[in-house]
């Protein structure tokens, strides 16, 4: 049986993801902020529920206990949890607003990463996906025929560009867990108002694609549905 925390799951591609692996026979911890929205969530799909709020060290350490005396270990995390940030034009961003929305999408990463290693470590085959974007990509915010080339958000954006290298120097320090991050393309959820044009059901499917690699999958790379992203 496959031990899966995926972070933020109580909505959008978070719970379309524990959907899909719990289907697929994992067993999954949902992890969420909201004590009752992630209790709902976890009695609809089967799941168990863990509270944490990633950008809290008490709450994140409080969750790994949790899950060690539940489980004793983890096969799979998914950091999915993140926010859009402050949606201000570039030049109105604050340190302030940049510090906030790295503090759940960068640090929070770290956190919760730091503190599930040893669970990961006890697992036979460990596999860390990290929800990053395709306004992460300097390629694709570089070429005016993209549509990330017309999304200027300074601290999301960047924050997810520093999601890509933190997975990259996660995979080369830790060899025997396969670390990857992911862009689900633009899906309908809160984040962007359900203005995205792909279905969460679409853009699940990489990080449940890459959440189902084994010891000899890919590791430290940039997926999007169609394969590595030029980043």
């Amino acid at each position: 049986m496959t031990t899966t925390l995926i972070t933020g799951a109580n909505k959008g591609l978070g719970f379309e993801t524990a959907r899909r692996l719990i289907s697929a026979g994992h067993t999954v911890y949902i992890g969420a902020r909201d004590a009752r929205r992630g209790q709902e969530a976890a009695a609809e799909l089967g799941a168990r529920f863990v509270q944490i709020d990633v950008t809290d060290e008490d709450s994140v350490k409080a969750a790994t206990e949790f899950v060690r005396d539940d489980a004793g270990h983890i096969d799979v995390l998914v950091n999915n949890a993140g926010i859009v940030g402050a949606h201000k034009q570039v030049g109105e961003v604050t340190g302030s607003d940049m510090q906030t929305t790295y503090d759940t999408n960068v640090f929070g990463v770290v956190r919760v990463t730091h503190a599930f290693l040893p669970l990961l470590e006890a697992s036979r085959t460990p596999v860390v996906v990290n929800v990053s974007s395709g306004l992460a990509s300097l390629a694709a915010t570089a070429d005016p025929s993209r549509i990330e080339f017309h999304v200027a958000l300074l601290d999301y954006n960047s924050s997810k560009t520093a999601l890509v290298m933190i997975t990259s120097q996660y995979a080369k320090a830790y060899p025997a867990i396969r670390f990857n991050a992911v862009d689900p393309g633009y899906t309908a959820t809160d984040l962007n108002g359900h203005q995205g044009t792909n279905s969460v059901e679409d853009g699940a499917d990489i990080i449940v694609r890459m959440a189902s690699i084994g010891a000899d999958g890919p590791t430290g790379g940039f997926f999007d549905n169609s394969g590595p992203v030029d980043w």
